[in-house]
């Protein structure tokens, strides 16, 4: 039996690849946008569906929902991919940032949530893919907002893996690093690009943008996290959590092998924060 999966922000980037996988797997695709772009479905005539879907808006995820169901018979699984970034200082990030970023990113993964529980309950069953990252676990600076909210999806996803068995529904998490795409990072950018940076922040700020510049990790492929994706949506163990790309096994390897004193260490070191209060104490 074929299996049906909708995928939250397909346009581009990670769901647009993630949508392509699935595909090609054999399994139908309903993949949502806000601004539908049919080229996915004119590449997978007989397995996609794009339609329109803005996880900030309920009454869209229940059309999507409602299309996708009407078109395949089903959905089987839901990928929470749709979501924003900001890199900022936090002290002079405006609060209706803070708060765009967690409307998508955590309020609008809560939305599509309550909006399929009930459809697998009535079906018997149904499996969730949140997107988290590897900051979800071991935060970085510059990205405060971002990390905030990716811990926020962590600790939901984690709470409903016992919350939605009882519905025999699935809840997973993906905990991609940095992945080598330009449509995340150059969104990023251009949403960060009208932040100030306050004068007491400005050595800071040059050193660790230097710092990321100069990351010892190769950024993972979208292909490669598209396949995690892939798996946690056909696991059928207890697993929660899948880590995909390297950096983010390394961070997972410093967060969960060590101290939280040897942690934390290892991550000023890692981060390029040591190196910065060298310099700032001379």
């Amino acid at each position: 039996m074929i299996k049906t999966v909708l995928i939250t922000g397909s346009s581009t980037g990670l769901g647009n690849t993630t949508a392509r996988k699935f595909a090609d797997e054999g399994w139908n695709v309903v993949a949502t946008m806000r601004k539908p772009d049919q080229s996915l479905a004119a590449e997978y005539p007989e397995r996609i569906l794009v339609t329109e879907l803005d996880v900030t808006n309920p009454a869209s995820i229940e059309a999507a929902i409602a299309a996708g169901a009407a078109r395949f018979g089903g959905i089987d699984t839901v990928v929470n991919n749709a979501g924003v970034s900001i890199l900022s200082i936090f002290e002079a990030t405006p609060m209706n940032v803070i708060r765009g970023v967690f409307e998508t990113n955590v309020f609008g993964v809560m939305n599509v949530i309550r909006a399929i529980t009930p459809h697998f309950r009535e079906q018997g069953g149904g499996t969730i893919v949140n997107i988290s990252s590897s900051v979800g676990f071991a935060a970085t600076p510059l990205l405060a907002a971002y990390v905030a909210s990716k811990h926020a999806i962590e600790g939901l996803t984690e709470s409903l893996s016992y919350e939605l068995e009882s519905q025999n529904i699935a809840i997973k998490l993906v905990e991609p690093g940095a992945i080598r795409t330009t449509s995340f990072t150059s969104n990023t950018m251009s949403a960060s690009q009208d932040m100030s940076i306050p004068s007491s922040y400005e050595f800071y700020y040059a050193h660790m943008m230097q710092a990321m510049m100069n990351y010892p990790f190769e950024d993972a492929d979208e292909k490669q996290v598209a396949e995690q994706v892939y798996n946690a949506a056909c696991d059928e163990s207890d697993r929660l959590r899948y880590i995909a790309g390297p950096d983010a096994e390394e961070m997972a390897r410093l967060r969960f092998s060590q101290s939280e004193e040897e942690y934390m260490t290892s991550m000023r070191d890692l981060m390029g924060q040591t190196a910065w209060r060298t310099m700032h104490e001379k």
